[in-house]
Protein backbone atom coordinates (compact mmCIF):
# COMPACT_ATOMS: atom_id res chain seq x y z
CA UNK A 1 0.00 0.00 0.00
CA UNK A 2 2.54 2.68 0.89
CA UNK A 3 4.49 1.42 -2.32
CA UNK A 4 1.52 2.21 -4.38
CA UNK A 5 0.86 5.48 -2.78
CA UNK A 6 4.25 6.51 -3.40
CA UNK A 7 3.96 5.35 -7.46
CA UNK A 8 0.90 7.42 -7.45
CA UNK A 9 2.63 10.56 -5.77
CA UNK A 10 5.70 10.49 -8.34
CA UNK A 11 2.96 9.90 -11.05
CA UNK A 12 0.71 13.14 -10.12
CA UNK A 13 3.73 14.97 -10.04
CA UNK A 14 5.51 14.31 -13.59
CA UNK A 15 2.13 15.02 -15.25
CA UNK A 16 2.03 18.49 -13.05
CA UNK A 17 5.47 18.83 -13.89
CA UNK A 18 4.88 17.91 -17.78
CA UNK A 19 1.46 20.43 -17.55
CA UNK A 20 4.20 23.34 -16.25
CA UNK A 21 6.08 23.14 -18.95
CA UNK A 22 3.27 23.06 -21.91
CA UNK A 23 2.58 27.15 -22.95
CA UNK A 24 -0.17 28.12 -24.52
CA UNK A 25 -0.24 30.04 -27.10
CA UNK A 26 -3.12 32.40 -28.05
CA UNK A 27 -4.05 34.82 -30.29
CA UNK A 28 -1.76 38.43 -30.61
CA UNK A 29 -2.88 41.67 -31.74
CA UNK A 30 -1.84 43.27 -34.93
CA UNK A 31 0.69 41.89 -37.31
CA UNK A 32 3.56 41.13 -34.68
CA UNK A 33 4.70 38.27 -37.64
CA UNK A 34 4.87 40.63 -40.38
CA UNK A 35 7.90 39.87 -42.53
CA UNK A 36 8.40 36.31 -41.61
CA UNK A 37 7.58 33.16 -43.77
CA UNK A 38 5.73 30.30 -43.01
CA UNK A 39 6.40 26.81 -44.99
CA UNK A 40 3.07 24.25 -43.70
CA UNK A 41 4.77 20.76 -44.98
CA UNK A 42 2.59 17.65 -45.34
CA UNK A 43 2.99 14.61 -46.41
CA UNK A 44 -0.80 14.07 -47.93
CA UNK A 45 -3.38 16.72 -48.47
CA UNK A 46 -4.99 16.04 -45.60
CA UNK A 47 -2.50 16.37 -42.91
CA UNK A 48 -2.21 20.01 -41.98
CA UNK A 49 -6.38 20.49 -42.27
CA UNK A 50 -6.21 17.34 -39.23
CA UNK A 51 -3.97 18.56 -37.21
CA UNK A 52 -2.61 22.27 -37.74
CA UNK A 53 -4.97 24.28 -40.06
CA UNK A 54 -6.09 26.45 -37.24
CA UNK A 55 -2.40 27.20 -36.12
CA UNK A 56 -0.92 27.75 -39.99
CA UNK A 57 -4.54 30.14 -40.44
CA UNK A 58 -3.16 32.03 -37.32
CA UNK A 59 0.15 32.58 -37.75
CA UNK A 60 -1.06 33.98 -41.21
CA UNK A 61 -3.41 36.28 -39.85
CA UNK A 62 -0.51 37.75 -37.73
CA UNK A 63 1.40 38.30 -40.33
CA UNK A 64 3.46 35.10 -41.76
CA UNK A 65 3.52 34.76 -45.51
CA UNK A 66 2.73 30.95 -45.40
CA UNK A 67 3.18 28.43 -48.27
CA UNK A 68 1.56 24.73 -48.42
CA UNK A 69 3.85 22.01 -49.45
CA UNK A 70 2.86 18.77 -49.97
CA UNK A 71 5.39 16.01 -50.43
CA UNK A 72 3.31 12.99 -51.80
CA UNK A 73 0.55 13.20 -55.17
CA UNK A 74 -2.16 11.53 -53.14
CA UNK A 75 -2.17 8.61 -56.33
CA UNK A 76 -4.11 6.25 -53.55
CA UNK A 77 -7.72 6.97 -52.22
CA UNK A 78 -11.08 8.16 -53.39
CA UNK A 79 -12.07 9.04 -56.88
CA UNK A 80 -13.14 13.20 -56.42
CA UNK A 81 -15.78 13.60 -54.40
CA UNK A 82 -17.21 10.28 -55.28
CA UNK A 83 -15.87 8.23 -52.16
CA UNK A 84 -15.16 5.08 -54.71
CA UNK A 85 -12.69 3.67 -56.03
CA UNK A 86 -11.45 5.65 -59.42
CA UNK A 87 -8.53 6.17 -61.57
CA UNK A 88 -5.12 6.97 -60.73
CA UNK A 89 -5.23 10.30 -62.79
CA UNK A 90 -8.45 11.23 -61.12
CA UNK A 91 -6.90 10.67 -57.47
CA UNK A 92 -4.05 12.94 -58.27
CA UNK A 93 -5.85 15.56 -60.08
CA UNK A 94 -8.54 15.76 -57.01
CA UNK A 95 -6.33 16.20 -54.85
CA UNK A 96 -4.11 18.22 -56.07
CA UNK A 97 -7.16 21.13 -56.48
CA UNK A 98 -8.06 20.08 -52.96
CA UNK A 99 -5.03 20.87 -51.85
CA UNK A 100 -4.90 24.37 -53.92
CA UNK A 101 -7.58 24.93 -52.19
CA UNK A 102 -6.85 24.24 -48.64
CA UNK A 103 -4.03 26.77 -49.10
CA UNK A 104 -6.27 29.34 -49.91
CA UNK A 105 -8.74 28.94 -47.47
CA UNK A 106 -5.53 29.39 -45.32
CA UNK A 107 -4.70 32.35 -46.46
CA UNK A 108 -1.66 31.11 -47.80
CA UNK A 109 0.56 32.58 -50.78
CA UNK A 110 1.41 30.00 -52.83
CA UNK A 111 1.36 25.85 -52.36
CA UNK A 112 4.41 23.52 -53.91
CA UNK A 113 3.33 19.81 -54.40
CA UNK A 114 6.64 17.68 -54.87
CA UNK A 115 4.69 15.20 -56.13
CA UNK A 116 6.25 11.75 -54.70
CA UNK A 117 3.70 8.09 -54.81
CA UNK A 118 1.73 8.13 -51.62
CA UNK A 119 3.29 5.36 -48.99
CA UNK A 120 6.56 4.45 -51.15
CA UNK A 121 7.97 7.95 -49.94
CA UNK A 122 10.64 5.09 -47.90
CA UNK A 123 12.00 4.59 -51.37
CA UNK A 124 13.04 8.29 -51.87
CA UNK A 125 16.28 9.59 -51.79
CA UNK A 126 16.73 10.97 -48.05
CA UNK A 127 19.23 13.39 -49.02
CA UNK A 128 17.35 14.66 -52.60
CA UNK A 129 14.15 15.66 -50.71
CA UNK A 130 16.47 17.17 -48.12
CA UNK A 131 17.97 19.43 -51.57
CA UNK A 132 14.61 19.63 -52.32
CA UNK A 133 13.32 21.30 -48.90
CA UNK A 134 16.68 23.50 -48.58
CA UNK A 135 15.92 24.97 -52.01
CA UNK A 136 12.52 26.02 -51.03
CA UNK A 137 13.86 27.34 -47.14
CA UNK A 138 16.11 29.18 -49.03
CA UNK A 139 13.99 30.41 -51.77
CA UNK A 140 11.60 31.47 -49.67
CA UNK A 141 13.51 32.70 -46.59
CA UNK A 142 11.56 30.48 -44.65
CA UNK A 143 12.02 31.30 -40.54
CA UNK A 144 9.09 28.67 -39.17
CA UNK A 145 7.97 25.11 -40.48
CA UNK A 146 4.88 23.38 -39.61
CA UNK A 147 5.34 19.66 -40.32
CA UNK A 148 5.34 15.95 -38.69
CA UNK A 149 7.28 15.71 -35.47
CA UNK A 150 10.44 13.47 -37.00
CA UNK A 151 11.24 12.09 -33.08
CA UNK A 152 7.29 11.12 -32.26
CA UNK A 153 5.83 7.68 -31.10
CA UNK A 154 3.34 5.39 -32.41
CA UNK A 155 3.74 7.05 -36.45
CA UNK A 156 2.97 4.25 -38.93
CA UNK A 157 3.10 5.92 -42.02
CA UNK A 158 6.38 5.75 -43.55
CA UNK A 159 5.66 8.79 -45.80
CA UNK A 160 5.05 11.02 -42.65
CA UNK A 161 8.09 10.07 -41.02
CA UNK A 162 10.00 10.51 -43.89
CA UNK A 163 9.04 14.09 -44.80
CA UNK A 164 9.26 14.86 -40.87
CA UNK A 165 13.04 13.95 -41.39
CA UNK A 166 13.85 15.46 -43.98
CA UNK A 167 12.23 18.80 -42.37
CA UNK A 168 14.25 18.27 -39.58
CA UNK A 169 17.44 18.03 -41.74
CA UNK A 170 16.77 20.58 -44.09
CA UNK A 171 15.91 23.59 -41.48
CA UNK A 172 19.63 22.96 -39.92
CA UNK A 173 21.68 21.92 -42.85
CA UNK A 174 19.99 25.41 -45.12
CA UNK A 175 21.79 27.71 -42.66
CA UNK A 176 25.09 26.36 -43.70
CA UNK A 177 26.51 27.33 -46.60
CA UNK A 178 28.72 24.29 -47.50
CA UNK A 179 25.58 22.04 -47.97
CA UNK A 180 24.51 22.57 -51.54
CA UNK A 181 26.62 25.18 -52.59
CA UNK A 182 25.29 25.54 -56.10
CA UNK A 183 22.23 27.07 -54.31
CA UNK A 184 24.34 29.37 -52.21
CA UNK A 185 26.32 30.43 -55.58
CA UNK A 186 22.80 30.99 -57.21
CA UNK A 187 22.08 33.86 -54.68
CA UNK A 188 19.79 31.51 -52.40
CA UNK A 189 21.86 32.92 -49.13
CA UNK A 190 21.71 30.32 -46.02
CA UNK A 191 18.92 30.15 -44.41
CA UNK A 192 18.29 28.19 -40.92
CA UNK A 193 14.80 27.97 -39.66
CA UNK A 194 13.83 29.52 -36.31
CA UNK A 195 10.90 27.91 -35.48
CA UNK A 196 9.23 24.36 -35.63
CA UNK A 197 5.93 23.54 -34.82
CA UNK A 198 5.43 19.60 -34.72
CA UNK A 199 2.80 17.63 -34.34
CA UNK A 200 2.14 14.06 -34.23
CA UNK A 201 -0.33 11.05 -33.69
CA UNK A 202 0.58 10.87 -29.69
CA UNK A 203 3.47 14.23 -29.72
CA UNK A 204 5.62 15.09 -26.66
CA UNK A 205 3.44 18.42 -26.20
CA UNK A 206 5.46 21.68 -25.06
CA UNK A 207 2.85 24.23 -26.84
CA UNK A 208 -0.65 23.85 -27.46
CA UNK A 209 -2.40 26.69 -29.96
CA UNK A 210 -5.58 28.53 -29.38
CA UNK A 211 -7.31 28.21 -32.07
CA UNK A 212 -10.88 28.93 -31.12
CA UNK A 213 -11.00 32.52 -33.75
CA UNK A 214 -9.48 30.29 -36.46
CA UNK A 215 -12.17 27.20 -36.28
CA UNK A 216 -14.82 28.54 -39.43
CA UNK A 217 -11.26 27.73 -41.71
CA UNK A 218 -10.25 24.92 -39.92
CA UNK A 219 -13.89 23.26 -40.87
CA UNK A 220 -13.63 24.74 -44.44
CA UNK A 221 -10.04 23.45 -44.74
CA UNK A 222 -11.44 19.60 -43.57
CA UNK A 223 -14.12 20.06 -45.95
CA UNK A 224 -12.08 20.67 -49.21
CA UNK A 225 -10.67 17.67 -48.60
CA UNK A 226 -13.08 15.80 -50.72
CA UNK A 227 -10.75 13.46 -52.55
CA UNK A 228 -9.26 12.31 -49.97
CA UNK A 229 -9.86 13.49 -46.03
CA UNK A 230 -11.67 11.86 -43.67
CA UNK A 231 -13.90 14.64 -43.82
CA UNK A 232 -14.95 16.61 -46.96
CA UNK A 233 -17.93 15.11 -47.83
CA UNK A 234 -18.55 12.23 -45.50
CA UNK A 235 -21.46 15.02 -43.56
CA UNK A 236 -23.47 14.83 -46.58
CA UNK A 237 -22.80 10.92 -47.28
CA UNK A 238 -24.44 10.49 -44.41
CA UNK A 239 -27.20 12.38 -44.48
CA UNK A 240 -28.09 10.92 -47.52
CA UNK A 241 -27.51 7.43 -46.28
CA UNK A 242 -29.81 8.11 -42.99
CA UNK A 243 -32.53 9.66 -45.86
CA UNK A 244 -32.98 6.77 -47.56
CA UNK A 245 -33.30 4.51 -44.33
CA UNK A 246 -36.29 7.35 -43.65
CA UNK A 247 -34.04 8.69 -40.83
CA UNK A 248 -32.19 11.92 -40.23
CA UNK A 249 -29.78 13.51 -38.03
CA UNK A 250 -30.67 17.01 -36.54
CA UNK A 251 -27.03 17.91 -36.43
CA UNK A 252 -26.52 17.01 -40.51
CA UNK A 253 -29.51 19.79 -41.23
CA UNK A 254 -31.31 20.17 -44.29
CA UNK A 255 -28.79 20.62 -47.06
CA UNK A 256 -25.00 19.29 -47.54
CA UNK A 257 -23.00 22.10 -46.67
CA UNK A 258 -24.94 22.52 -43.52
CA UNK A 259 -24.31 18.39 -43.00
CA UNK A 260 -20.79 18.93 -43.81
CA UNK A 261 -20.06 21.85 -41.35
CA UNK A 262 -21.69 19.97 -38.53
CA UNK A 263 -19.96 16.90 -39.24
CA UNK A 264 -16.33 18.26 -39.55
CA UNK A 265 -17.14 20.25 -36.21
CA UNK A 266 -18.93 17.52 -34.17
CA UNK A 267 -16.69 14.42 -35.31
CA UNK A 268 -13.29 15.50 -36.58
CA UNK A 269 -13.08 18.33 -34.43
CA UNK A 270 -13.92 16.56 -31.11
CA UNK A 271 -9.95 15.87 -30.28
CA UNK A 272 -9.10 19.81 -30.47
CA UNK A 273 -12.22 19.92 -28.55
CA UNK A 274 -11.13 18.02 -26.16
CA UNK A 275 -7.90 19.59 -26.13
CA UNK A 276 -9.29 23.29 -25.56
CA UNK A 277 -11.36 22.45 -22.68
CA UNK A 278 -8.70 20.67 -20.71
CA UNK A 279 -6.22 24.02 -21.60
CA UNK A 280 -9.05 26.37 -20.65
CA UNK A 281 -10.55 27.36 -24.20
CA UNK A 282 -12.73 26.20 -27.11
CA UNK A 283 -10.70 24.76 -29.52
CA UNK A 284 -6.66 23.97 -29.42
CA UNK A 285 -4.14 22.59 -31.37
CA UNK A 286 -1.06 20.69 -29.98
CA UNK A 287 2.91 20.67 -31.03
CA UNK A 288 6.32 19.84 -29.84
CA UNK A 289 7.73 23.28 -30.19
CA UNK A 290 11.11 23.79 -30.90
CA UNK A 291 12.16 27.78 -30.37
CA UNK A 292 14.91 30.15 -31.63
CA UNK A 293 17.99 29.08 -30.09
CA UNK A 294 17.30 25.74 -29.33
CA UNK A 295 20.64 24.43 -30.18
CA UNK A 296 22.98 27.52 -29.26
CA UNK A 297 25.76 26.44 -27.28
CA UNK A 298 26.62 27.69 -23.95
CA UNK A 299 29.49 29.81 -25.51
CA UNK A 300 26.66 31.24 -27.73
CA UNK A 301 24.21 31.75 -25.02
CA UNK A 302 26.63 33.34 -22.62
CA UNK A 303 27.70 35.83 -25.08
CA UNK A 304 23.83 36.74 -25.60
CA UNK A 305 23.75 37.33 -21.76
CA UNK A 306 26.89 38.96 -21.00
CA UNK A 307 28.41 40.76 -24.18
CA UNK A 308 28.75 44.93 -23.79
CA UNK A 309 29.67 47.36 -26.14
CA UNK A 310 33.63 47.99 -26.27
Amino acid sequence: MIRRSFLATLTAAGAAAQSAEIAVEQQMPGLPHKGKVLLAIQAHSDDIPLSAAGTVAKLIEEGYTGYLIRATNDDMGDAPGLGTPGTIGEHVLGNERDNAEVARILGCKGNFDLNYNNHRMADVSLNELIGRLIFLIRALKADTVVCWDPWAHDEENPDHYTIARAVEAASWMAGRAHDFPEQVALGHAPRTVQEKYYFARRPEITRVVDISKQIDKVIEANRANRAKGPAGHLGSRLRASLASRGQKLPLLGDDDITAERNYVREFVLARSRALGAKHGVAYAEAFHYIGPGAGRSRIEEYIKRHAVPR
